[in-house]
């Protein structure tokens, strides 16, 4: 309760920093915003053509059976790769004054969450053009799975920026294992083309049963399975518990290390 206190006290700080790294990512940029729906629909448009195409997947409505999962794989990844910037980015503020040091990956990940959510009217557009049924039921479980992941993310970005403040080659080992751990998550590949031997393999995963989830409410148009989305909230707390953790113990030498 003490950190929630501490957090919104410092309320405003957080926002300002969300609202300017909102602003600056596309500054100066032609199109600015725009490079928020550009981006994904780039590579929703490769993928689909390499296995729509060209190795030739047979699942119906594949543009919409990957996009529902690219989305929230983006988001991710973006906060496992690029989170280990968050400290060095704001290292002047870190030695200089004082502010709760966990306001960087929470602000961050805000930032990172905005995006996606501005990703998704293009999902919701698609899926209003594919014309199909999504039961009421499951629009109401999309919120709990958009947080679980906010969550997972915030956690994973509490470890990555703490950690390459210590070691510092973590930010391109993690671009190597983000680009590794998509292919074990089933983003562009249903669970029912693993073998059963290797699937717990891929359960390991947390994001695993997020992107089911996500796929099961927007591409199925049904409820995700009790057990799924059971397992995903729990990787989610446990994840974001333990990398609050880790970030609250390293942060004393931050100052030293920058």
């Amino acid at each position: 309760m003490k950190f929630v206190q501490e957090i919104w006290k410092y309320r405003q700080m957080l926002a300002s920093l969300v609202k300017r790294d909102l602003k600056s990512r596309y500054q100066g940029s032609f199109l600015g915003f725009l490079w928020m729906f550009l981006n994904p629909l780039m590579q929703l448009a490769v993928y689909t053509l390499v296995f729509s195409t060209i190795m030739r997947s047979g699942i119906e409505d594949f543009y919409m059976f990957l996009f529902v999962a690219l989305i929230p794989w983006l988001f991710f990844s973006t906060c496992l790769s690029a989170g280990t910037t968050v400290v060095f980015a704001q290292q002047d503020m870190v030695k200089k004054i004082y502010f709760p040091r966990e306001i960087l990956p929470i602000a961050f990940t805000v930032s990172q969450f905005v995006n996606m959510l501005l990703s998704f009217i293009v999902i919701f557009a698609a899926a209003v053009l594919r014309g199909a049924w999504i039961e009421p039921a499951a629009w109401l479980c999309l919120p709990c799975v958009m947080l679980i992941e906010f969550f997972l993310a915030l956690g994973i970005t509490f470890f990555t920026a703490a950690l390459a403040v210590y070691f510092r080659d973590l930010e391109h080992i993690l671009a190597i294992v983000s680009m590794a751990l998509m292919y074990l998550t089933p983003v562009i590949y249903p669970m029912e083309m693993v073998p059963k031997q290797y699937q717990s393999v891929i359960y390991m995963n947390p994001m695993s049963s997020v992107i089911i989830a996500y796929r099961e409410i927007l591409y199925y148009g049904r409820v995700p399975q009790w057990q799924n989305l059971k397992n995903a909230a729990l990787s989610g707390i446990i994840v974001l518990i333990l990398g609050k953790i880790t970030f609250s113990r390293l942060q004393r030498g931050f100052a030293e290390e920058l």
